[in-house]
């Protein structure tokens, strides 16, 4: 499939299919997720947005394969998910690294638990290392890195094993407005080389706008998709262009209900 980016691949397809979820709180069910249908498409950028406790993250779980224990289906390529795996990577808001490993050990350390041989995790480790920008700071420990460089950090260990699926949990919510702009573009710039689905939690809608091909809208108690909006703007898109505007207070409005 072709998108706007030009990626043309076919792997990385998710189908999300009727999937609920419900906690024991007290003794008694607590639904958290009602109904999730979407579908999305390889290589395409999906934003997820809504209120606090309308189960986005709990979403990315079930995607990632930390939790199989829901009602429902979600298929990638046509398979179901069953648990973690490689073709998945996740970036959290806080960037997890370990303080005691450099930032290229740190990167490798999926590989190395993957058995992948040395000069592999070498030659992938260098190549994301270059990909997110950060040549130079191979030896550098977390402490040694700015905020914007842990995430970029982390997106390389995401990254790293090759995912069909990168999954971004609030990657920038943490960051001052200047940095997250700029990581906002080399996220752009990440997507466009790397060709990997992109789905991202955030409670940001101008970044959601900004970066997206569609923005998925969901509403608490139970969570479920109230809307799911087109973003059929050209990149680089203008923040203050008029339709930018437009489809952001719809997106508004539509959380607002």
């Amino acid at each position: 499939m072709s998108l706007s980016h030009g990626v043309i691949d076919d792997q990385g397809a998710l189908a999300i299919r009727a999937v609920s979820k419900s906690y024991q709180v007290d003794g008694r069910a607590l639904q958290v997720l009602k109904g999730i249908a979407l579908d999305i498409a390889p290589g395409e950028f999906v934003s997820v947005v809504g209120a606090s406790g309308c189960g986005k993250s709990t979403l990315l779980r079930l995607i990632v394969g930390l939790d199989t224990a829901y009602d429902g289906a979600i298929l990638l390529d046509g398979r179901r998910i069953e648990g973690p795996g490689p073709d998945r990577g996740i970036v959290f808001q806080d960037h997890r690294l370990f303080p005691w490993l450099t930032v290229a050990d740190n990167i490798s350390l999926g590989l190395e638990a993957a058995n992948v041989p040395i000069p592999e995790q070498q030659r992938r480790v260098a190549e994301n290392i270059a990909l997110v920008g950060l040549d130079g700071f191979e030896n550098a420990y977390p402490h040694q890195l700015s905020g914007g460089m842990a995430q970029r950090a982390a997106i390389a260990r995401a990254l790293v094993g090759e995912p069909e699926i990168l999954l971004l949990d609030e990657p920038l919510g943490a960051l001052d407005s200047l940095t997250r702009a700029y990581l906002q573009e080399e996220l752009l710039r990440i997507w466009r080389q790397g060709g990997v689905t992109m789905i991202m939690v955030t409670h940001d809608v101008e970044e959601a706008v900004y970066l997206s091909d569609r923005v998925v809208v969901m509403e608490p108690r139970p969570g479920r998709i109230s809307a799911v909006l087109p973003v059929d703007l050209p990149r680089p898109r203008d923040r203050a262009a008029a339709e930018f505007i437009r489809l952001k207070e719809r997106i508004l409005r539509a959380l607002s209900r």
